[in-house]
């Protein structure tokens, strides 16, 4: 029996967690998140992961499993994806991944590095420098112990120099060789049907600033403010959500609310494009949708006919 995946990419507000569902209710399926901020509890409404309505329509996985204070990382996740396909394998469903993130997308149909886990004592080290002294020092630090890993990264790439450090001090090698070895397939039984919504970007604007005024509406700021009660680092992934570092600034009085909302709009605006110039050049789609969806059949029905 075929071991078949289907994965939906596409950029934010096109439309990608309404047509899982609605396949998942016509072809038996497990919602499975591929976004790497839908991964964190107690932001439901920034990261606009899943309501509970949502939820009851269709089941769904790897969904606010972190909290906001732990870094997570696409290793981490690939790893909880494969076991969560193959468990769904095994109660006789179908796995659908859904996300925005091309980067989680990539590692789980083409493969990934084979980089062994990072040592926890390593990975709250550095993370303690980091939030002590600042990315610019953790860079300097990277440059005196892996000189050829600091040259591939850009100074202020929190995240890439961060994880650069903890690999060659959990593993003694650059992560620049890890990079040249070969890929490792984690899920080589898997046959992936692979859907790409790629709306007009005139279109997807307006759509990514509608969405982002029904998250103001829908209590953003409360879950924003619940993040700065909390103290955390401003180099966490969930600190840097869209919308977060720009109301951040509104609530303490750096810049007026609607200056937030604008900027946040823009930047959103920008994350979207970008994640439509990768899906356009690196997802290589069996299906493309060239529009969001907003629950045609077609599309629906498109998918049913590749899939039997």
């Amino acid at each position: 029996m075929p071991k078949n995946v289907i994965v939906i990419a596409g950029p934010t507000a096109s439309g990608k967690s309404r047509l899982a569902i609605d396949l998942a209710k016509e072809l038996k399926g497990v919602i499975v998140n591929a976004d790497a901020s839908q991964v964190y509890s107690g932001i439901p409404i920034i990261a606009a992961s899943p309501s509970i309505e949502d939820k009851q329509e269709a089941e769904h996985r790897l969904y606010e499993y972190l909290d906001v204070s732990v870094n997570g990382n696409v290793y981490d996740w690939l790893d909880k994806a494969v076991s969560e396909i193959r468990s769904i394998w095994h109660e006789g469903k179908l796995p659908i991944v859904v996300g925005g993130g091309g980067l989680y997308l990539d590692n789980l149909i083409n493969g990934t590095t084979p980089i062994p886990n990072v040592k926890p004592e390593i990975r709250e080290e550095i993370m303690s420098f980091l939030e002590q002294n600042g990315v610019e020092s953790l860079y300097e630090r990277l440059k005196q112990e892996d000189a050829e890993a600091a040259k591939m990264l850009k100074p202020n790439d929190t995240t890439r120099v961060r994880r650069a450090l903890e690999i060659f001090y959990s593993t003694g090698i650059s992560i620049s060789e890890w990079y040249k070895k070969p890929m490792v397939q984690k899920i080589p039984e898997a046959e992936f049907l692979t859907i790409a919504l790629l709306p007009d970007k005139k279109f997807l604007d307006e759509r990514c600033d509608t969405r982002f005024e029904k998250m103001l509406n829908l209590g953003a700021v409360d879950e924003v403010k619940y993040l700065i009660s909390r103290n955390l680092s401003s180099d966490l992934p969930a600190m840097r959500a869209k919308g977060v570092p720009e109301l951040i600034e509104a609530i303490q009085g750096k810049i007026t609310f609607d200056e937030a909302v604008a900027l946040a709009k823009i930047h959103t605006r920008q994350y979207a494009k970008r994640q439509l110039t990768w899906f356009r050049n690196k997802l290589k789609a069996d299906i493309v949708f060239k529009d969001c969806y907003n629950g045609q059949k077609d599309f629906i029905n498109n998918v049913k006919k590749l899939y039997k």
